[in-house]
């Protein structure tokens, strides 16, 4: 199966993108759009991102020219009709689709493959909707397209064979790493990334921790590229919102129920940088930060801690100020509970902790070079291991690879380690057994391990099986 001329319909920023990144693998492009306003927007996303790479030295003058001579642009659909492959890039409505891909069956060739960039549709009702279905493809581009290197292609049950063979070899033409897969909603990425965001809105819905911190503990502690937050916001919460409605209508597992805080944040037209207002962008208000003073603290479980403290002038004492307990839960009025991951300490007390021993441990990890959290519980824990065992349960279902599952998660969402990668670093005991200890609290079917990760823990296995 040869592609020499490729159609991308919708030139917004995704689509430009996926037109730019066929360009530049030296194939003829035919981008279209609704009206010349559009495609003249469509030619500045072009030129803006292909001038961003002549200014970082990623393209000469001469490379660019070559580009931009490429991509064909028009209004008119039945420019495509010689062309090999379109991809469409039109917004996430089901109905837009469809009507689409049924005008683009009868404007293209018989020969020709049609791929939509959905994120989270289901692309075999995508198929059903035109008289080709076995040549109907999905081929999930990740934004922005030119930089990142993943690329999902998604078959259905009545894809012909050898079709997503083909596509995958282009996406390597591409120069991206293409990972295959069956057609359910949020396909590899957005099935595990979006609940847990969801789960972190959820976590700040319910007090568990404040936005900030919450972002700090996985950003700092975990070593993601972004918080939640951040990232809520950069992909819209509106998108995010509507992803998780599609993942529940498909599964109706608790662990895809849309946060009802995200629901109000997008119905209020917070959606994000789009809008200006999302889970960030609100108007600072002035407040005088909470001040706490300790002179005093006895430090249970790190030497290590202890001697920090020393060293900036903190002294010992059978009646501290706060008593620091590294690693064990906190019962008392002044003793706070710090569990480190990183360059984090989260902070935490019992019912009887007060709030002024809370602060007085905040100040004294800042000036142990900690960033504190202050959370009713772990959040790393609550959100990391289940965003894990969701990564098991895929892997076991027999939907992906255990190396396409931690290849995705690296290259579409700039992960330092795949969730099987984390895992085996973290240890399997030790989720297996944060899990339990999850589990025991909630009663969250999220939370009960995967029985594979349970089984070889069990069996006293420290890595999951590879072929």
């Amino acid at each position: 199966m040869v592609f020499e001329t490729v159609g991308v319909v919708g030139l917004g920023t995704m689509g430009a993108g996926i037109a730019e990144v066929f360009a530049r693998a030296g194939i003829r492009v035919v981008g279209v759009e609704a009206d010349q306003e559009a495609l003249d927007r469509g030619l500045g996303h072009l030129e803006a991102s292909t001038g961003r790479a002549l200014e970082k030295g990623r393209l000469s003058a001469g490379e660019r020219e070559e580009i931009l001579s490429r991509v064909t642009l028009t209004t008119s659909r039945d420019d495509l009709r010689d062309a090999d492959l379109v991809v469409e890039a039109i917004p996430e409505v089901m109905e837009y689709k469809v009507a689409l891909f049924t005008d683009l069956d009868r404007i293209c060739k018989p020969s020709a493959v049609l791929a939509t960039n959905t994120s989270s549709l289901q692309v075999t009702a995508l198929a059903a909707a035109t008289g080709r279905p076995g040549r109907v493809v999905g081929m999930h581009f990740f934004n922005p397209a030119p930089v990142m290197g993943l690329v999902e292609v998604v078959g259905t049950v009545v894809t012909e064979p050898g079709v997503v063979t083909s596509v995958s070899d282009l996406a390597v033409r591409l120069g991206k790493t293409p990972v295959a897969v069956g057609d359910r909603a949020g396909f590899v990425v957005n099935r595990l990334l979006l609940p847990y965001l969801n789960h972190a809105v959820t976590l700040l819905d319910h007090g568990v921790a404040a936005r900030d911190d919450i972002d700090n503990a996985m950003r700092l502690g975990v070593g993601l590229p972004m918080g939640p937050f951040s990232l809520l916001d950069l992909i819209g919460l509106d998108t995010s919102y509507e992803i998780m409605g599609v993942l529940f209508e498909e599964s109706r597992s608790e662990r895809h129920v849309p946060s009802p805080l995200l629901r109000s944040y997008v119905a209020a037209g917070w959606l994000g940088r789009k809008s200006g207002r999302g889970f960030y962008g609100e108007t600072a208000a002035e407040s005088t930060p909470e001040k706490a003073a300790a002179s005093t603290v006895r430090v249970e479980g790190s030497q290590e801690l202890a001697a920090t403290l020393a060293a900036a002038g903190f002294k010992d004492s059978a009646e501290p100020d706060v008593v620091l307990r590294v690693g064990e839960a906190a019962l008392g009025e002044r003793v706070v509970q710090v569990r480190v991951t990183g360059k984090v300490a989260e902070l935490s007390g019992s019912v009887l902790t007060s709030r002024q021993a809370v602060l007085c441990a905040r100040d004294l990890l800042r000036v142990a070079g900690y960033t504190p959290v202050p959370c009713r519980r772990s959040v790393i824990d609550a959100l990391l291991y289940a965003h894990l065992n969701d990564a098991v349960h895929m892997y076991s279902s027999g939907y992906a690879s255990i190396a396409d599952i931690d290849a995705a998660m690296r290259l579409g969402c700039g992960y330092p380690q795949g969730p099987f990668e984390l895992m085996e670093s973290i240890g399997l005991a030790k989720v297996r057994d944060g899990l339990r200890a999850l589990y025991a609290e909630h009663l969250s079917p999220s939370f009960a391990p995967a029985p594979l990760l349970d089984q070889l823990v069990t069996a006293g296995l420290d890595a999951f099986p590879r072929a």
